[in-house]
């Protein structure tokens, strides 16, 4: 008996606007059944004594130290401006 239905293969399909013929409902109805029983074998392993982890790998942060550096002098921003006034990048006005 298969733990997954045709209908539920449909409505699935229907959810993520899949259009599906017959033939693929059954081939996908087969497939997602082996899916199924292959996750169940999950349920067989003995994990009383495991530890629940958030990662399987032994992971630590990766990033670097946040420092602040000195940025660009304002006269060398203000050259790749295409317009600036009084020491400011002019843009376009988008709220009247």
């Amino acid at each position: 008996m298969s733990r997954i239905s045709i209908d539920q293969v449909k409505h699935v399909a229907h959810l993520a606007r899949l259009a599906m013929t017959e033939e693929e409902a059954v081939a996908y109805m087969e497939q997602l059944d082996k899916m199924i029983s292959f996750a169940e074998l999950l349920n067989e392993l003995d994990t009383d004594h495991v530890e629940p982890t958030s990662h399987v790998l032994d992971m630590k942060n990766v990033l670097r130290e946040d420092k602040a550096n000195n940025g660009l002098p304002q006269q060398e921003v203000l050259k790749n401006a295409p317009e600036h006034l009084d020491g400011y990048i002019k843009v376009p006005s988008i709220i009247e």
